[in-house]
């Protein structure tokens, strides 16, 4: 790839517990919508603000290569399971920031993680590290009730428009919208668990990825030692 390369990496991370059409859709939705020809997903392997995941990281990157095959313009970016320990977010940004100098990087967030974005470690850095996308989620507008650190964040690098995300490697907050996906794994892994509605699933999921935890039958309920 050329040094002089000023085509923006943009970013989703997420657990992918399992992956499911709302992380997609949203991925998709935005990658179209500011017209990029990638975005990459990168699957937390010890996310720091929740508890571990529930299947392993082997299993997880299967799953989300597997899933990227109904969407062309994903790609799958396994550098924080190669990294292993917490998965800080800065520290991904800070080792594409040194691999692509110029470029702009992107950082994918839900409306829902942004307003806890000065929970983050070393939050202020992200900033100086990559732009910020923000996306809405259902019943959460972006902007209201920002904690007062992160709203004088929003009031000095807020655009209105996509042109500085890439003009400038970083800085800038954005906010895109895209169709709501109320889907949730949890939610998922609950009827995983209980073993039926698979008509319910498949309109949840790739059918790849159900096959996959079939098969390897993750998520079922724990049976009983005898």
């Amino acid at each position: 790839m050329s040094t002089s390369d000023r085509t923006p990496i943009a970013l989703l991370g997420g657990t992918f517990d399992p992956v499911h059409y709302g992380h997609l859709r949203l991925a998709d939705d935005v990658r179209r919508g500011l017209g990029l020809a990638e975005l990459r997903l990168v699957p937390a392997a010890d996310p720091p603000h929740r508890g571990g995941p529930h299947s392993s990281a082997a299993h997880r990157l299967a799953m989300l290569r597997i899933a990227l095959e109904e969407f062309p313009g994903l790609i799958a970016d396994d550098r924080e399971l190669q990294r292993g320990g917490k998965s800080f977010t800065v520290l991904t940004l800070e080792e594409l920031r040194h691999a692509f100098p110029e470029r702009p990087l992107w950082l994918i967030v839900g409306a829902d993680a942004f307003r806890g974005l000065p929970t983050w470690h070393r939050w202020r850095e992200l900033f100086t590290l990559a732009h910020v996308v923000v996306v809405a989620r259902p019943g959460v507008p972006p902007k209201v009730a920002l904690p007062p650190l992160l709203a004088d964040e929003w009031q000095r690098r807020h655009t209105l428009t996509s042109a500085p995300l890439f003009a400038t490697p970083a800085g800038r907050i954005f906010e895109q919208r895209v169709t709501p996906q109320p889907i949730s794994a949890t939610d998922i892994r609950a009827l995983l668990a209980q073993q039926r509605d698979g008509e319910t699933l498949s309109q949840l999921l790739p059918q790849g990825v159900l096959a996959y935890i079939e098969q390897h039958h993750l998520y079922h309920a724990p049976t009983d030692a005898t």
